[in-house]
């Protein structure tokens, strides 16, 4: 899978083992950043990584930010956009499966590195199911035309 991310200053260290963890697991990663711990307003890396991921039709997005909250109300502000806030691998699951979520977001204060590693592994194991839940996710692409 392609994935590209970014963080605020919260997320900083998350991001960087994210990166690596990613890496490791055989993906390609490009990192927006940003590259130090300097503040920095979040909506600015979270459009960022939308407009990649809309350019880039195959890839995803990882958001990290102090909650994720802020992150995940920016990247929705996006037509074909679908972030999904997750905290552990049953919402990284039924995101992808139930909402084909394109983005992830998750918060470094909210969790660990062992969290976010079995949040990656549902998000990266997972696929969208289709079925009843298309009708679902064309209704939220309706919402902005």
């Amino acid at each position: 899978m392609k994935f590209y991310i970014a963080t605020d200053h919260a997320g900083v260290d998350l991001k960087d083992y994210t990166v690596e963890l990613l890496k490791e697991k055989g993906h390609e990663v490009i990192d927006l950043g940003p590259f130090s711990k300097d503040r920095v307003d979040y909506p600015d890396y979270a459009i960022k990584v939308c407009e990649a991921v809309l350019a880039d039709k195959n890839s995803h997005g990882i958001l990290i930010c102090g909650s994720g909250i802020g992150m995940s109300m920016t990247a929705n502000r996006h037509s074909g956009i679908r972030a999904a806030l997750c905290h552990d691998a049953y919402t990284a699951t039924v995101a992808r499966g139930h909402n084909d979520a394109n983005v992830l977001c998750f918060g470094e204060r909210i969790i660990g590195k062992g969290v976010a590693e079995s949040i990656i592994d549902a998000w990266i194991c997972g696929s969208f199911e289709g079925g009843r839940h298309s009708g679902r996710v064309e209704k939220i692409e309706a919402i902005n035309p």
